[in-house]
Protein backbone atom coordinates (compact mmCIF):
# COMPACT_ATOMS: atom_id res chain seq x y z
CA UNK A 1 0.00 0.00 0.00
CA UNK A 2 2.62 2.32 1.25
CA UNK A 3 4.67 1.50 -2.17
CA UNK A 4 1.35 2.56 -4.43
CA UNK A 5 1.18 5.89 -2.64
CA UNK A 6 4.52 6.47 -2.61
CA UNK A 7 4.58 5.94 -6.90
CA UNK A 8 1.37 8.08 -6.94
CA UNK A 9 3.12 10.61 -5.10
CA UNK A 10 6.05 10.29 -7.34
CA UNK A 11 4.01 10.37 -10.41
CA UNK A 12 2.00 13.56 -9.98
CA UNK A 13 5.21 15.40 -9.02
CA UNK A 14 6.22 14.48 -12.24
CA UNK A 15 3.35 15.57 -14.26
CA UNK A 16 3.31 19.04 -11.97
CA UNK A 17 6.93 19.47 -12.94
CA UNK A 18 6.81 18.89 -16.60
CA UNK A 19 3.58 21.26 -16.46
CA UNK A 20 5.84 24.23 -15.37
CA UNK A 21 8.11 23.66 -18.30
CA UNK A 22 5.26 24.51 -20.80
CA UNK A 23 6.37 28.00 -22.31
CA UNK A 24 2.84 30.14 -22.61
CA UNK A 25 3.30 33.59 -24.01
CA UNK A 26 0.69 35.80 -22.35
CA UNK A 27 -0.15 39.66 -23.31
CA UNK A 28 2.27 42.14 -21.89
CA UNK A 29 0.83 45.84 -21.06
CA UNK A 30 3.30 48.47 -22.09
CA UNK A 31 2.63 51.74 -20.52
CA UNK A 32 4.09 54.40 -22.26
CA UNK A 33 3.33 57.53 -20.32
CA UNK A 34 2.49 59.55 -23.16
CA UNK A 35 -1.38 61.08 -23.05
CA UNK A 36 -4.28 60.42 -25.71
CA UNK A 37 -5.23 62.49 -27.63
CA UNK A 38 -9.21 61.94 -28.07
CA UNK A 39 -10.15 61.31 -31.87
CA UNK A 40 -11.78 58.96 -34.23
CA UNK A 41 -9.70 56.57 -34.01
CA UNK A 42 -9.54 53.88 -30.51
CA UNK A 43 -6.76 52.30 -31.20
CA UNK A 44 -4.47 50.36 -34.01
CA UNK A 45 -3.72 46.93 -34.15
CA UNK A 46 0.17 45.90 -35.57
CA UNK A 47 0.20 42.54 -37.13
CA UNK A 48 4.07 41.20 -36.95
CA UNK A 49 4.89 38.55 -39.59
CA UNK A 50 7.46 36.50 -37.82
CA UNK A 51 9.76 35.02 -39.28
CA UNK A 52 9.04 32.37 -42.35
CA UNK A 53 8.57 28.92 -40.92
CA UNK A 54 8.92 30.00 -37.32
CA UNK A 55 5.02 29.80 -36.63
CA UNK A 56 5.76 33.10 -35.01
CA UNK A 57 2.75 35.68 -36.56
CA UNK A 58 1.45 37.58 -33.73
CA UNK A 59 -1.45 40.41 -32.97
CA UNK A 60 -0.30 43.36 -30.86
CA UNK A 61 -2.61 46.60 -29.60
CA UNK A 62 -1.55 50.10 -29.40
CA UNK A 63 -4.52 51.35 -27.26
CA UNK A 64 -5.44 55.27 -27.80
CA UNK A 65 -8.30 55.54 -25.61
CA UNK A 66 -7.42 54.04 -22.36
CA UNK A 67 -9.01 54.46 -18.88
CA UNK A 68 -6.03 56.18 -17.41
CA UNK A 69 -5.47 58.24 -20.18
CA UNK A 70 -2.08 56.94 -21.14
CA UNK A 71 -1.19 55.18 -24.26
CA UNK A 72 -0.81 52.01 -24.04
CA UNK A 73 0.85 48.90 -25.59
CA UNK A 74 -0.40 45.66 -25.47
CA UNK A 75 1.72 42.35 -26.89
CA UNK A 76 0.58 39.61 -28.25
CA UNK A 77 -3.11 40.33 -27.61
CA UNK A 78 -4.40 37.28 -30.26
CA UNK A 79 -3.22 34.24 -28.02
CA UNK A 80 -4.62 35.28 -24.77
CA UNK A 81 -8.08 36.33 -26.48
CA UNK A 82 -8.24 33.00 -28.35
CA UNK A 83 -6.74 30.86 -25.82
CA UNK A 84 -7.96 27.57 -27.82
CA UNK A 85 -5.80 27.78 -30.76
CA UNK A 86 -3.18 25.37 -30.96
CA UNK A 87 -0.75 27.10 -32.84
CA UNK A 88 -1.97 30.36 -32.16
CA UNK A 89 -2.13 32.58 -35.24
CA UNK A 90 -0.23 30.33 -37.29
CA UNK A 91 3.01 31.69 -40.11
CA UNK A 92 3.93 34.59 -41.59
CA UNK A 93 1.19 37.34 -40.88
CA UNK A 94 0.93 39.25 -44.59
CA UNK A 95 -1.83 41.63 -44.13
CA UNK A 96 -4.22 43.27 -41.58
CA UNK A 97 -7.61 44.83 -42.73
CA UNK A 98 -11.02 46.53 -40.85
CA UNK A 99 -13.99 45.99 -42.90
CA UNK A 100 -17.21 46.61 -40.72
CA UNK A 101 -17.20 44.80 -37.48
CA UNK A 102 -14.60 42.35 -38.48
CA UNK A 103 -10.50 42.46 -38.15
CA UNK A 104 -9.35 40.19 -41.74
CA UNK A 105 -5.50 38.93 -40.96
CA UNK A 106 -4.50 37.18 -43.95
CA UNK A 107 -1.56 34.43 -42.81
CA UNK A 108 0.39 33.53 -46.09
CA UNK A 109 2.29 30.43 -45.32
CA UNK A 110 -0.70 28.75 -42.58
CA UNK A 111 -3.33 29.24 -45.85
CA UNK A 112 -5.50 30.96 -43.97
CA UNK A 113 -7.42 34.43 -43.38
CA UNK A 114 -8.06 34.61 -39.70
CA UNK A 115 -11.62 36.55 -39.30
CA UNK A 116 -11.79 38.41 -35.73
CA UNK A 117 -14.45 40.88 -34.30
CA UNK A 118 -12.72 44.11 -34.38
CA UNK A 119 -13.25 45.48 -31.14
CA UNK A 120 -11.69 42.97 -29.30
CA UNK A 121 -9.50 40.76 -31.83
CA UNK A 122 -11.62 37.49 -31.16
CA UNK A 123 -11.95 34.82 -33.42
CA UNK A 124 -15.14 34.48 -35.48
CA UNK A 125 -14.12 32.07 -38.27
CA UNK A 126 -11.65 31.33 -40.86
CA UNK A 127 -11.17 30.78 -44.54
CA UNK A 128 -8.90 28.97 -46.26
CA UNK A 129 -6.68 30.31 -49.12
CA UNK A 130 -3.00 28.99 -50.34
CA UNK A 131 -0.47 30.94 -50.25
CA UNK A 132 -2.58 34.17 -49.72
CA UNK A 133 -1.17 37.61 -49.72
CA UNK A 134 -3.65 40.40 -49.58
CA UNK A 135 -6.85 41.66 -49.06
CA UNK A 136 -9.47 43.97 -50.58
CA UNK A 137 -13.41 44.93 -50.01
CA UNK A 138 -16.26 46.20 -51.69
CA UNK A 139 -19.65 45.44 -51.43
CA UNK A 140 -19.95 43.13 -49.11
CA UNK A 141 -17.23 40.88 -50.68
CA UNK A 142 -13.23 40.10 -49.54
CA UNK A 143 -11.23 39.71 -51.89
CA UNK A 144 -7.58 37.78 -51.10
CA UNK A 145 -4.94 37.20 -53.41
CA UNK A 146 -2.81 34.22 -53.57
CA UNK A 147 -0.13 32.57 -55.15
CA UNK A 148 -2.43 29.06 -55.21
CA UNK A 149 0.92 27.35 -55.65
CA UNK A 150 3.64 26.24 -52.78
CA UNK A 151 6.40 28.86 -51.63
CA UNK A 152 8.66 27.48 -54.27
CA UNK A 153 11.43 29.49 -56.61
CA UNK A 154 10.41 28.09 -60.21
CA UNK A 155 9.76 28.77 -63.15
CA UNK A 156 6.75 26.28 -63.26
CA UNK A 157 5.05 28.35 -60.95
CA UNK A 158 1.49 28.63 -61.44
CA UNK A 159 -0.61 32.22 -62.09
CA UNK A 160 -2.14 33.28 -59.09
CA UNK A 161 -5.98 33.98 -57.92
CA UNK A 162 -8.18 35.60 -56.30
CA UNK A 163 -10.67 34.99 -54.40
CA UNK A 164 -13.81 36.39 -53.52
CA UNK A 165 -15.45 35.54 -50.07
CA UNK A 166 -18.80 36.48 -48.63
CA UNK A 167 -18.08 38.59 -45.54
CA UNK A 168 -21.12 37.45 -43.67
CA UNK A 169 -20.99 33.47 -44.52
CA UNK A 170 -17.44 33.57 -44.64
CA UNK A 171 -17.86 31.20 -47.67
CA UNK A 172 -15.41 31.25 -51.08
CA UNK A 173 -17.87 31.86 -53.56
CA UNK A 174 -15.49 32.69 -56.45
CA UNK A 175 -12.03 32.25 -58.09
CA UNK A 176 -10.79 34.43 -61.26
CA UNK A 177 -7.34 33.77 -62.59
CA UNK A 178 -5.12 36.84 -62.91
CA UNK A 179 -1.26 36.93 -63.10
CA UNK A 180 1.80 35.46 -61.45
CA UNK A 181 1.92 35.65 -58.16
CA UNK A 182 0.05 38.70 -56.96
CA UNK A 183 0.19 40.82 -54.24
CA UNK A 184 -1.61 44.18 -53.43
CA UNK A 185 -5.31 44.92 -54.92
CA UNK A 186 -7.24 47.79 -54.86
CA UNK A 187 -10.55 48.69 -56.22
CA UNK A 188 -11.76 51.73 -58.40
CA UNK A 189 -15.28 51.82 -59.32
CA UNK A 190 -16.78 48.22 -60.03
CA UNK A 191 -13.07 47.19 -61.48
CA UNK A 192 -10.59 45.15 -59.06
CA UNK A 193 -7.35 45.72 -60.07
CA UNK A 194 -4.56 43.23 -59.04
CA UNK A 195 -0.65 44.20 -58.89
CA UNK A 196 1.11 41.05 -60.18
CA UNK A 197 5.05 39.83 -59.19
CA UNK A 198 5.94 36.87 -60.57
CA UNK A 199 8.63 36.60 -58.04
CA UNK A 200 8.65 32.85 -57.85
CA UNK A 201 9.83 33.08 -62.00
CA UNK A 202 12.82 34.96 -61.20
CA UNK A 203 14.40 36.61 -63.54
CA UNK A 204 11.23 36.01 -65.79
CA UNK A 205 8.98 38.66 -63.78
CA UNK A 206 5.33 39.66 -64.36
CA UNK A 207 5.30 42.95 -65.25
CA UNK A 208 1.38 43.46 -65.55
CA UNK A 209 -1.70 44.92 -63.59
CA UNK A 210 -4.72 42.71 -63.91
CA UNK A 211 -8.06 44.17 -64.63
CA UNK A 212 -10.94 42.24 -63.06
CA UNK A 213 -14.60 42.93 -63.29
CA UNK A 214 -16.53 42.64 -60.42
CA UNK A 215 -19.51 42.04 -62.22
CA UNK A 216 -18.41 38.84 -64.21
CA UNK A 217 -15.66 38.50 -61.92
CA UNK A 218 -13.12 37.75 -65.00
CA UNK A 219 -10.07 39.17 -65.85
CA UNK A 220 -10.70 41.43 -68.67
CA UNK A 221 -7.37 42.97 -69.22
CA UNK A 222 -4.04 43.29 -68.54
CA UNK A 223 -1.84 46.71 -68.02
CA UNK A 224 1.83 46.61 -68.13
CA UNK A 225 3.19 48.60 -65.70
CA UNK A 226 7.01 47.66 -64.83
CA UNK A 227 8.68 44.17 -63.16
CA UNK A 228 8.18 43.10 -60.01
CA UNK A 229 5.05 44.67 -58.42
CA UNK A 230 4.22 44.74 -55.07
CA UNK A 231 1.97 47.55 -53.72
CA UNK A 232 -0.75 48.86 -55.41
CA UNK A 233 -3.47 51.41 -53.40
CA UNK A 234 -5.91 53.58 -54.82
CA UNK A 235 -6.08 58.01 -54.33
CA UNK A 236 -9.65 59.73 -53.44
CA UNK A 237 -8.61 61.14 -57.48
CA UNK A 238 -10.00 57.46 -58.83
CA UNK A 239 -5.54 57.17 -60.02
CA UNK A 240 -4.17 53.83 -58.43
CA UNK A 241 -0.50 54.25 -57.50
CA UNK A 242 1.65 50.92 -57.45
CA UNK A 243 5.27 50.08 -56.64
CA UNK A 244 7.81 47.35 -58.79
CA UNK A 245 10.58 46.06 -56.74
CA UNK A 246 12.98 45.40 -59.97
CA UNK A 247 15.14 42.86 -60.23
CA UNK A 248 17.50 44.60 -57.59
CA UNK A 249 20.41 44.61 -59.12
CA UNK A 250 20.19 47.09 -63.03
CA UNK A 251 16.26 47.55 -62.90
CA UNK A 252 15.56 49.59 -59.62
CA UNK A 253 12.43 50.04 -57.11
CA UNK A 254 9.74 52.73 -58.34
CA UNK A 255 6.76 54.31 -57.94
CA UNK A 256 4.26 54.77 -60.72
CA UNK A 257 0.68 55.87 -61.07
CA UNK A 258 -2.14 54.47 -62.95
CA UNK A 259 -4.92 57.28 -64.28
CA UNK A 260 -7.86 56.61 -67.35
CA UNK A 261 -6.82 57.80 -70.55
CA UNK A 262 -9.16 59.54 -73.20
CA UNK A 263 -10.82 56.05 -73.71
CA UNK A 264 -11.69 55.92 -70.43
CA UNK A 265 -9.40 53.12 -69.61
CA UNK A 266 -6.95 52.99 -66.69
CA UNK A 267 -3.00 53.16 -68.06
CA UNK A 268 0.55 54.01 -66.91
CA UNK A 269 0.52 57.56 -66.81
CA UNK A 270 4.02 58.01 -65.17
CA UNK A 271 6.96 57.17 -62.80
CA UNK A 272 8.53 58.89 -59.96
CA UNK A 273 12.06 57.72 -59.88
CA UNK A 274 12.08 56.46 -56.06
CA UNK A 275 12.14 53.45 -54.17
CA UNK A 276 9.00 52.05 -52.21
CA UNK A 277 8.82 49.49 -50.07
CA UNK A 278 5.33 50.61 -48.37
CA UNK A 279 3.01 53.40 -48.99
CA UNK A 280 -0.14 55.28 -47.20
CA UNK A 281 -2.49 57.71 -49.16
CA UNK A 282 -4.07 60.35 -46.56
CA UNK A 283 -5.52 62.78 -48.62
CA UNK A 284 -3.50 64.45 -51.27
CA UNK A 285 -0.44 62.90 -49.83
CA UNK A 286 1.34 59.94 -49.99
CA UNK A 287 3.64 59.03 -46.95
CA UNK A 288 6.29 56.67 -48.33
CA UNK A 289 9.56 54.69 -47.39
CA UNK A 290 12.07 52.13 -49.13
CA UNK A 291 14.96 50.60 -49.09
CA UNK A 292 17.57 49.40 -52.26
CA UNK A 293 20.51 47.88 -52.46
CA UNK A 294 23.82 49.65 -52.76
CA UNK A 295 26.12 47.75 -54.52
CA UNK A 296 29.00 50.25 -53.73
CA UNK A 297 28.41 50.11 -50.31
CA UNK A 298 27.12 46.41 -50.21
CA UNK A 299 24.34 47.21 -47.49
CA UNK A 300 21.06 48.87 -48.27
CA UNK A 301 20.25 52.54 -48.56
CA UNK A 302 16.77 54.22 -47.03
CA UNK A 303 14.51 56.42 -48.35
CA UNK A 304 11.46 58.42 -47.32
CA UNK A 305 9.16 60.83 -48.67
CA UNK A 306 6.11 62.21 -49.24
CA UNK A 307 4.54 62.56 -52.68
CA UNK A 308 1.41 65.00 -53.89
CA UNK A 309 -0.86 62.71 -55.77
CA UNK A 310 -2.62 65.23 -57.56
CA UNK A 311 0.24 66.71 -58.96
CA UNK A 312 2.38 63.61 -59.36
CA UNK A 313 5.22 65.33 -57.51
CA UNK A 314 7.55 64.41 -54.98
CA UNK A 315 7.32 67.09 -52.62
CA UNK A 316 9.54 65.76 -49.74
CA UNK A 317 12.55 63.72 -49.25
CA UNK A 318 12.00 63.04 -45.87
CA UNK A 319 9.35 62.40 -43.56
CA UNK A 320 11.58 63.47 -40.10
CA UNK A 321 14.89 64.85 -39.22
CA UNK A 322 14.67 63.35 -35.88
CA UNK A 323 17.88 60.98 -35.00
CA UNK A 324 15.50 58.21 -34.01
CA UNK A 325 14.54 57.58 -37.67
CA UNK A 326 17.94 57.85 -38.53
CA UNK A 327 18.53 54.60 -36.55
CA UNK A 328 16.26 52.29 -37.10
CA UNK A 329 17.93 49.19 -38.62
CA UNK A 330 15.25 48.01 -40.94
CA UNK A 331 12.07 50.37 -41.95
CA UNK A 332 8.91 47.68 -42.51
CA UNK A 333 6.02 49.66 -42.37
CA UNK A 334 3.99 52.59 -42.15
CA UNK A 335 0.88 54.29 -41.38
CA UNK A 336 -0.65 57.52 -41.07
CA UNK A 337 -3.53 58.75 -39.10
CA UNK A 338 -6.53 59.66 -41.23
CA UNK A 339 -7.24 63.16 -40.12
CA UNK A 340 -4.18 64.50 -37.65
CA UNK A 341 -1.70 63.00 -39.87
CA UNK A 342 0.83 61.61 -37.12
CA UNK A 343 2.47 58.40 -38.45
CA UNK A 344 3.79 55.47 -36.99
CA UNK A 345 7.12 53.43 -38.92
CA UNK A 346 7.51 50.16 -37.69
CA UNK A 347 11.36 48.70 -37.99
CA UNK A 348 11.72 45.08 -38.23
CA UNK A 349 15.06 45.48 -36.84
CA UNK A 350 17.20 42.11 -37.60
CA UNK A 351 14.42 40.08 -38.88
CA UNK A 352 14.65 37.20 -35.75
CA UNK A 353 13.60 39.69 -32.98
CA UNK A 354 11.52 42.09 -31.45
CA UNK A 355 10.68 44.52 -33.53
CA UNK A 356 10.01 48.40 -32.67
CA UNK A 357 7.24 50.59 -33.44
CA UNK A 358 8.04 54.56 -33.33
CA UNK A 359 5.38 56.89 -33.38
CA UNK A 360 6.02 60.89 -34.70
CA UNK A 361 3.89 63.95 -34.67
CA UNK A 362 2.52 65.45 -37.68
CA UNK A 363 5.85 68.05 -38.11
CA UNK A 364 7.97 64.79 -37.44
CA UNK A 365 9.13 65.34 -34.25
CA UNK A 366 9.72 61.74 -32.30
CA UNK A 367 7.33 61.39 -30.01
CA UNK A 368 7.82 57.80 -28.49
CA UNK A 369 8.46 53.68 -29.08
CA UNK A 370 7.59 50.96 -28.25
CA UNK A 371 8.64 46.90 -28.46
CA UNK A 372 6.33 44.77 -30.79
CA UNK A 373 6.60 41.51 -31.74
CA UNK A 374 8.89 40.07 -34.89
CA UNK A 375 8.85 42.12 -38.30
CA UNK A 376 6.35 44.31 -37.59
CA UNK A 377 5.05 44.92 -41.22
CA UNK A 378 1.09 45.71 -41.04
CA UNK A 379 -1.48 48.00 -39.33
CA UNK A 380 -4.70 49.26 -39.45
CA UNK A 381 -6.38 51.74 -36.91
CA UNK A 382 -9.89 51.09 -34.92
CA UNK A 383 -12.26 53.80 -34.85
CA UNK A 384 -15.37 54.36 -32.38
CA UNK A 385 -17.54 52.89 -34.92
CA UNK A 386 -16.00 49.91 -35.44
CA UNK A 387 -15.50 49.27 -31.47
Amino acid sequence: MKLHLIIYIATLLAVVSCRTDDYIVYMEDEDTGVKTVPTEVVGMYVLNEGNMGSNKSTLDYLDLSSADGHVHYLRNIYAERNPNEVKELGDVGNDAQIYGSQLWLVINCSNKVEVCRAQDAVKVGKVDVPNCRSVAFHKGYAYVSSYVGPVDISQDAPRGQVYKIDTLTLQTVAKVTVGYQPEELAVVGDLLYVANSGGYRVPDYDTTVSVVDLGTFQEISQIEVAPNLHRCQADRHGQLWVTSRGDYYDNTSKLHWLARGADGKMQKAGTIDVPVSSMCIVGDSLYFYGSQWNEATFQNQFYQGIVNVRTHQLVSRRLSAAPELSAMRQPYGIIVHPTNRDFYLMDAKNYVSSGELLHFLPDGTFDYKVRTGDIPAHAVFLTKTKK
